[in-house]
């Protein structure tokens, strides 16, 4: 079987065969620049993992592999613009580099590319990988809509946010391993536990980056710490504090998201101080804990030997461990 590493490798060398043209280069340049600079290739890579927990070909899944990680960049673009975002993995973001136009025709491009690269599926497989992959990237386009719904509303539960978070983040993650084991002709019931597996996952993924866009370091966060709440994202921690603060650091944090006049740094200071009374911090580590469990409950469920679900058990492990 292969490591992580080497599928990342893998993935990797493919990627950087993408022929892209030159001309327009406001188009290209933007599309060859989200690529370059990086990321884990986790999508792509648990494409190939999955299959390879049945069989050891693993590039004969790299088109949808590539599909995947071209579609998630695309969606990264135009998330950073909706966002306001500055940076994404400590570069600055297309729309800043460029602008916010180039960066939408850019990641249209890249939509369209991702789906010109699935189309590269051996046949026999392409319609259930087609229909799996616009499932989900309809369900992406969901889950961005309900993101941008709540930034209005002061109302929003966890089930909701939930919800929002599942439908994306959550279910790109889960496809990949689907896809992965759709064109490793495994059984149904497999591919709906790996299916469950990256679903779950996914959830403690998110939900640890809530965590770190309050708590965690630029420098391993790779996106401005603080973000969310300057976005006034409806993130479970803020969620969490509204239920469970008292009434008067609960008005306060209606006045600090309502409020145009405090600076982008005072905001989070005021933010994070009634987050660390609240304690929702631990409140959110739980739910991550929960979800994890979830997941690693799934693989372990797997009609294979558990020796061959090391290599996804440890990715899962290494990635609920980022530093803060």
């Amino acid at each position: 079987m292969y490591s992580l590493k080497e599928l990342q490798k893998i993935v990797e060398k493919h990627l950087n065969k993408i022929e892209l043209k030159s001309q327009p280069k406001e188009l290209y340049e933007p599309i060859k620049y989200i690529l370059d600079i990086g990321g884990k290739r986790i999508r792509p890579s648990l494409v190939l993992a999955a299959y390879n927990l049945f069989k050891d070909d693993v590039e004969k899944t790299i088109y949808p592999a590539l599909a995947l990680e071209v579609f998630h960049n695309f969606t990264l673009l135009h998330d950073d613009i909706m966002d306001k975002a500055d940076l994404r993995r400590n570069q600055q973001t297309v729309h800043k580099k460029w602008n916010e136009n180039i960066a939408i025709l850019s990641g249209d491009a890249m939509s369209i590319k991702a789906y010109e690269l699935l189309a590269k599926t051996p046949n026999i497989f392409l319609p259930e990988v087609l229909q799996s992959f616009s499932k989900t990237a309809l369900q992406v386009c969901e889950g961005q809509q309900l993101d941008m719904n709540f930034e209005k509303r002061f109302d929003v539960s966890v089930d909701e946010y939930m919800e929002m978070i599942r439908l994306k983040t959550s279910v790109l993650i889960a496809v990949s391993l689907k896809i992965g084991a759709i064109m490793a002709d495994a059984s149904k019931k497999d591919a709906q536990k790996l299916y469950d597996f990256g679903l779950n996952l996914g959830l403690a993924f998110q939900l640890q980056d809530d965590y770190l866009d309050a708590y965690g370091k630029l420098q391993v966060f790779g996106k401005k710490i603080g973000g969310d709440i300057v976005a006034n994202k409806k993130t479970f921690l803020l969620i969490k504090a509204l239920e469970t603060a008292s009434k008067e650091d609960a008005d306060k944090l209606h006045e600090l998201i309502n409020s145009n006049d405090i600076n982008d740094d005072e905001k989070i200071k005021f933010v994070l101080e009634i987050y660390n009374k609240t304690n929702v911090d631990r409140l959110l580590k739980n739910e991550m804990s929960f979800y994890y469990n979830k997941a690693i409950n799934s693989l372990e469920s797997l009609s294979i030997g558990n020796d061959r679900t090391i290599i996804l058990k440890d990715f899962a492990g290494k990635l609920m461990n980022r530093e803060n």
